[in-house]
């Protein structure tokens, strides 16, 4: 079932179902957090960034950094906006309890240091076209060099078409909960190397 391939509003709505009937939200976040954790078995021993913004795929982030630490791998998280989801402040604050190092993402920023850089910056509810600190944060993780996860969709990424202006280029896309239309089609395909999909417990809804 969760190989299948839905609309951006059809995971919108079964995320909310979920919620409201099943699991908390904060969990759901934690769930995504740890699957990506185990998408990817490279952690020990890299320099990490996890770049992240200011909604729910950058409360992924907070929450990765708080379990990676936990297992005793450092990591940084470089902050695209100020803004956090409620959820996102939660695991900002387990983070920022267990030590791990965060900083604002500037125009100057380079992270071409990084062995691995985690895209946690705009989620499937994003379209159109990316501005501002995002589109130099993308430009930046693009030009790195490093292995490259980007959270549920590349960042700048159509959930439904898989077309972009500006996008990540991952190594590996971990799709959470069910696969979105738009990362399996052509326009998609230059931008992802690799694409898993992990299964957290979200219950589909007819669209």
């Amino acid at each position: 079932m969760e190989n299948r391939t839905i609309s951006v509003e059809q995971m919108r709505k079964s995320d909310a179902y979920t919620i409201a009937n099943f699991v908390e939200s904060r969990e759901l976040m934690y769930r995504a957090a740890m699957e990506v954790y185990n998408s990817y078995d490279g952690w020990k021993g890299k320099n990490i960034a996890i770049v992240v913004g200011g909604g729910n795929n950058g409360g992924d982030g907070y929450a990765l950094a708080g379990i990676l630490k936990k297992d005793g791998i450092d990591s940084v998280i470089i902050k695209v906006s100020e803004k956090m989801s409620e959820d996102g402040k939660y695991y900002s604050g387990i983070a920022n309890e267990l030590g791990v190092r965060s900083q604002m993402f500037a125009p100057e920023t380079d992270l071409s240091g990084y062995d691995v850089i985690v895209d946690c910056i705009l989620g499937t509810g994003f379209s159109g076209e990316v501005r501002g600190n995002a589109k130099t944060a993308i430009d930046a993780i693009n030009r790195s060099g490093a292995y490259v996860i980007s959270v549920d969709i590349n960042s700048g990424m159509n959930g439904d078409t898989g077309e972009a202006v500006t996008a990540v280029h991952s190594d590996l896309t971990v799709s959470i909960g069910f696969i979105k239309n738009g990362l399996v089609t052509e326009s998609a395909k230059k931008y992802i190397k690799e694409l898993t999909n992990v299964d957290i417990g979200i219950v589909l809804v007819d669209e």
